[in-house]
């Protein structure tokens, strides 16, 4: 993990970079700059039942906090393997200010999304790709096949949110 002292310094250097009006990057137009890898994922703060997960959220808040510019858009959705139209849909009901709706998927994406991810991770998503009919195929060493009471936890996170 970085210190406080590299991100400042990487904070820096981007920001003198991005100040300059390169091809119109101040207007919105022109060239995008990949800045993949530099800055740490940030999670949701909510909780499957809607409550908010204060920890999470004084996380991501330093970290947005070390964002040397506005725009930063995207995310690592390993969700979207499987449920993609789903993710697609949350953007576009975002995009549209479609708040309420999008709230409502979000909520139903969540679970799913953290075992996936975090609870089971690369063994619980091939998991789900095989109940989704795409090939998730055997776990590499050293990773391990779920167990059956794992592989139940994860069926019962995808099935209590509609998707299975």
């Amino acid at each position: 993990m970085l210190g406080r002292g590299v991100w400042s310094s990487v904070r820096q250097g981007l920001s003198r970079g991005l100040s300059r009006n390169v091809g119109g990057w101040a207007s919105g137009e022109g060239r995008k700059v990949d800045i993949a890898g530099i800055y740490p994922p940030v999670t949701t703060p909510f909780t499957a039942t809607a409550e908010v997960d204060y920890g999470k959220l004084e996380e991501n808040l330093h970290k947005l906090g070390t964002f040397p510019f506005r725009g930063a858009v995207g995310g690592v959705c390993a969700l979207a393997n499987v449920l993609g139209a789903q993710v697609c849909q949350l953007e576009r009901l975002c995009l549209t200010g479609q708040w309420e709706d999008a709230q409502k998927l979000q909520h139903r994406l969540i679970e799913p999304n953290t075992a996936v991810t975090r609870r089971f991770g690369i063994p619980g998503l091939k998991k789900t790709m095989d109940w989704f009919g795409y090939y998730g195929g055997p776990c590499r060493a050293p990773l391990q096949e779920l167990s059956p009471t794992d592989e139940e936890a994860l069926r019962m996170d995808f099935s209590s949110n509609g998707w299975l």
